[in-house]
């Protein structure tokens, strides 16, 4: 997720610390772009476009494959893509549950020996306080679910799953040096929100515009969790651009 938004500041900024910044991103043109853009404002060249479409477990398995057989290095994942609502997918899940923790889910698991062995090492999960109102349901799990308000719902639960995943994963790794965090980078005027119902975006615009943090702000929070010395404790743990914070009863 790093052609566009909070995933494209991010990779900034990496860059400009002379970080090697692979953007594994959906749409290839957009992902070269990227890739060039952020090259030549920073003077960094070792920043490389791998496609990856986490709507497809085939291509996560894909580009887990080809990057594990080029990249000796693995020190910093950052889960960062994520759309707001969708249909189906091509391996019968909703398209935000898949996309936003799924995919993601698959993908951390698939590169999980490649970041214990360059520990000290970090994943970090882009979630959001959204997940205050997620319910994950284990019968049902990345099944769109219904009523009125189905779209929010889902994207709510994909994020709770994230939080979730955060903790879990930490817990696994304790003595490995792989340490993971879930952050919350506040509200962001990106294109998350592309695939909302029509009748949805006459709202979530104008206050996108007028209230919401741009792209930079909204990186500031991933990078602090994935660059900040001695974090290392706080594993598992919800940030958001204030530091570490309870998450919602739910996660």
């Amino acid at each position: 997720g790093g052609s566009s938004g909070i995933g494209a500041a991010t990779a900034l900024e990496l860059a400009r610390c002379g970080a090697r910044v692979i953007l594994a991103t959906r749409n290839a043109r957009r992902g070269e772009a990227a890739a060039s853009r952020i090259r030549r404002e920073t003077g960094n060249n070792e920043v490389l476009f791998m496609h990856l479409d986490l709507a497809s477990l085939r291509s996560v398995r894909a580009f887990a494959s080809t990057f594990l057989r080029q990249e000796p290095h693995l020190h910093l994942l950052i889960n960062n893509a994520g759309v707001s609502a969708g249909g189906t997918t091509e391996d019968g899940f909703s398209l935000p549950f898949q996309v936003n923790h799924l995919g993601h889910f698959l993908l951390t698991q698939l590169l999980l020996e490649r970041l214990r062995s360059c520990a000290p090492s970090r994943v970090v999960i882009v979630a959001s306080s959204a997940h205050c109102a997620g319910r994950l349901r284990p019968e049902s799990l990345g099944r769109p679910p219904s009523g009125l308000f189905s779209t929010f719902q889902d994207y709510c639960d994909s994020k709770l799953a994230n939080v979730l995943h955060a903790r879990e994963l930490a817990t696994r790794e304790q003595g490995t040096q792989v340490t993971c965090y879930a952050v919350h980078p506040g509200f962001v005027n990106t294109s998350l929100f592309r695939h909302a119902p029509l009748w949805l975006k006459p709202l979530l615009l104008p206050l996108a515009w007028l209230l919401f943090l741009d792209a930079s702000e909204g990186a500031q929070a991933v990078l602090d969790c994935a660059t900040q010395d001695g974090l290392e404790p706080l594993s598992g743990r919800y940030f958001t651009d204030g530091g570490p914070r309870v998450p919602w009863p739910a996660g």
